[in-house]
């Protein structure tokens, strides 16, 4: 399973990270659920980088959601949904 990555898909209207953990049942779920939906995001598994690429990592989830917990799905840059929501993700990507 590779750290990042990109996935293509039609809806690529709203740029979304999806930071998630390689090991946890909702981060797959939400991945799925985007997939599903067609939808273009990056994903960064933060529990596979190391040193201080995984310093960063983290430091820019806890910018987005202090709690640090998973998944977190920055949209636009803007907008944060943190865990498995998928009528969040509905309403902030316009699908």
């Amino acid at each position: 399973m590779e750290a990042r990555g990109s996935v293509k898909g039609k809806h690529s209207q709203h740029p979304v990270v999806l930071y998630a953990l390689s090991t946890c049942g909702w981060c797959r779920k939400t991945r799925r659920f985007l997939e599903s939906q067609h939808v273009a995001f990056d994903y960064v598994y933060v529990d596979l980088l190391q040193g201080n690429e995984r310093e960063e990592v983290i430091t820019q989830v806890r910018r987005w959601n202090p709690g640090s917990s998973f998944p977190t799905i920055v949209v636009d840059d803007r907008a944060v949904i943190v865990g498995y929501r998928e009528d969040e993700l509905t309403e902030a990507l316009d699908l």
